[in-house]
């Protein structure tokens, strides 16, 4: 051969490298937040889309901030995310139509109390083995302890999102009362005490004044003010969060009749409203009213700015009990990966952003600065409306920050205390831990049994739980009626799958 037509063969050689070189994947760089990696450029942009439930109305510049957060995420995961909002009202049946019809779901928002039952259809994928490589972030934002609340058969479906883990029991009250009869907030430490502050401010305030209301529509006091791991669904609890891991029927205890003593003396002596059972008036419009003094309530440390932001009045919360984290407190938001999804590594990603990336978390959960809020002076985290714009006519309004990932992340608005989440990863980190953390139990092997005793307990439990009905007539009525729906088989699956889960987990 010519040595001619060696050198354009060479030549032809050291083209095709360089050019292989080229095209090929790009370096990968890592993210500032989270540990990502920079995504390959010449790639598909991958498109997610996010599912998750909405109060009220879809803000106008949701668009502008859903663009501005893909601005990050194309930059950083090399994807686009679109955001599906779905009413609360309308959650489950919509999301149960989209798993059906296996429409594209690449990210969703669960909570606790359809968890297991998604995982026994197959239709969360088990997130583990994304963990390393695309979810640093969030192993780092999470307490391991609370991670592995959420794990069913050893693999993790769901990830709680950052915000209190646990809560303590007690009462918000308001502050103007308190003031007016000097009550020693720090001194109300059981029922007893509680029911002697109660009784000295419906002296004081006369006949119209009820002092004490359930903390919603709907709920009893027990669903407040007790002191058990309700293991999911209170048919069968774990009584002061261990018990040795003995499961009872809370429901015969003596301590379920005693609190029904109580809370009935509260009711006849016009401390609880007649009407409490049927009511529909919010505590917030009884509060303001002032026909009412108090509700009952799961605390945190926030509780004193967001209760008295939202009745309009400044509240004081009273601890009786101290604060406890249990499956059911970690796992009330979470996020998760539909089987739906085809990019679940990219999905986890995205997720990734959402606990590591202060700038998607302030976008979702505040919106664009200087358009939806501005910076404090002085402050970096403290933010406030800009000049001339106040909450009525704000473009974004998202206050949902507990279900976006990493709340810790999220910027304080003007007149909070800018050092809340410091204050809240402390309350977290220093709860106390209920025995069965962890323990998630599946009803399925009882489940006609499971549906008797829930129509008992909601045709009881509320007329009982908030003194509406004499419990000397009407609790052994309830009891026997629990029995001949099957719940002591109920009791011994849970006992029987607790003790499982225990062997398995170390726990004893």
């Amino acid at each position: 051969m010519k040595r001619s037509s060696l050198k354009i063969i060479s030549l032809l050689l050291v083209c095709m490298v360089v050019l292989s070189a080229c095209g090929g994947p790009s370096n990968r760089s890592n993210s500032s937040n989270g540990g990502n990696e920079g995504a390959d450029k010449s790639a598909k942009l991958e498109e997610l889309t996010v599912v998750l439930p909405v109060a009220g109305t879809i803000s106008k510049d949701l668009q502008m901030v859903e663009d501005a957060i893909n601005t990050i995420a194309m930059e950083k995961i090399h994807a686009k995310v679109k955001f599906l909002h779905i009413s609360f009202g309308d959650w489950e049946q919509q999301t149960n139509l989209m798993y059906a019809g296996n429409e594209k779901m690449d990210l969703i928002w669960i909570s606790g109390s359809n968890y297991t039952n998604l995982v026994a259809k197959g239709q969360l994928q088990a997130m583990d083995d994304l963990f390393a490589d695309h979810g640093q972030g969030i192993t780092a934002a999470i307490d391991q302890s609370y991670l592995g609340a959420t794990k069913i058969g050893g693999k993790t479906y769901a990830v709680p999102t950052v915000r209190d883990f646990a809560s303590s029991t007690g009462v918000n009250m308001n502050k103007a009362l308190v003031d007016k009869y000097r009550i020693d907030v720090n001194g109300i430490k059981s029922l007893d005490d509680l029911e002697q502050v109660l009784r000295t401010v419906k002296e004081g305030e006369g006949p119209e004044m009820y002092p004490l209301v359930p903390g919603a529509n709907g709920r009893t006091f027990l669903d407040d003010l007790n002191n058990f791991d309700a293991l999911s669904d209170s048919i069968g609890v774990l009584p002061n969060y261990d018990n040795g891991l003995k499961v009872v029927n809370y429901y015969e205890s003596q301590e379920y009749a005693d609190f029904l003593n109580k809370i009935r003396g509260w009711f006849m002596d016009g401390l609880i409203p007649k009407d409490v059972a049927t009511s529909q008036t919010s505590r917030v419009d009884l509060i303001k009213a002032n026909k009412a003094f108090a509700y009952s309530a799961k605390l945190n440390p926030v509780s004193k700015v967001t209760e008295t932001a939202l009745v309009g009045q400044e509240m004081e919360p009273a601890e009786i009990y101290p604060a406890v984290a249990t499956t059911s407190s970690v796992t009330g938001s979470m996020w998760a990966i539909p089987v739906n999804s085809t990019i679940p590594d990219k999905a986890m990603d995205f997720l990734n952003l959402m606990y590591s990336d202060k700038d998607v978390v302030n976008l979702y959960d505040w919106g664009i600065e200087g358009t939806h809020y501005v910076k404090v002076d002085g402050m970096d985290n403290v933010i406030a409306y800009p000049e001339g714009v106040d909450k009525a006519d704000l473009g974004y309004s998202m206050p949902m920050g507990w279900m976006f990932g990493n709340q810790f992340l999220s910027y304080v608005q003007q007149g909070n205390d800018p050092e809340v989440w410091t204050k809240m990863k402390a309350f977290n980190d220093g709860a106390g831990r209920s025995k069965a953390l962890g323990f998630l139990f599946d009803a399925t092997p009882v489940k006609t049994e499971y549906a008797a005793v829930t129509n008992v307990i909601t045709q009881y439990k509320i007329p009982l739980e908030t003194g509406s009905v004499d419990p000397a007539k009407i609790l052994p009525e309830f009891i026997s009626k629990l029995k001949s729906a099957g719940i002591d088989k109920i009791i011994a699956e849970k006992q029987k799958q607790l003790d499982e889960w225990a062997q398995a987990n170390g726990v004893n």
